[in-house]
């Protein structure tokens, strides 16, 4: 059965080959079911030897990724907020898609809004001397 590829943006998709799932004992609520059904899922996707991603892709999401990037360029992504494995699968690949998704696009550069100090000193210096300019203009005082 071949699988469709999973969408990341509308020019990059991974092939569900690529990630590797792992069934393992939950925890949390559940009761003595946690003792005996394999519910969590542990995902782990080779970002490094993904050759689906482009390269400023992969610095991206291995930046946002943190510790969940291994050493060999892997992200691993465990999901058992569920009691149920299909539900902690389709959680662990919708956190993938999304991880991937913020790397996809640059981030904004940071534009500086607020006026800087040696630009409010510019300004109050200007504001002082036409101050001065505009009181030389009245009339002139008597000194007594």
């Amino acid at each position: 059965m071949v699988a469709d590829p999973i969408a990341i943006t509308r020019s990059v998709s991974i092939d569900p080959n690529e990630i590797e799932e792992t069934f393992v004992r939950g925890t949390g609520a559940g009761g003595q079911n946690v003792n005996k059904v394999a519910s969590a899922v542990q995902l782990r996707f080779d970002l490094q030897n993904s050759p689906n991603i482009p390269e400023p892709m992969k610095r991206r999401v291995a930046a946002l990724a943190g510790s969940r990037l291994t050493k060999d360029g892997v992200i691993v992504i465990l999901a058992n907020i569920h009691r149920d494995q299909p539900l902690n699968r389709a959680e662990a690949q919708a956190r993938l898609v999304a991880l991937l998704r913020e790397g996809a696009y640059p981030p904004k550069p940071r534009i500086a809004t607020r006026p800087t100090l040696a630009s409010k000193t510019r300004r109050l210096d200007a504001k002082t001397n036409r101050s001065g300019i505009k009181q030389g203009r009245g009339r002139p005082r008597v000194d007594e």
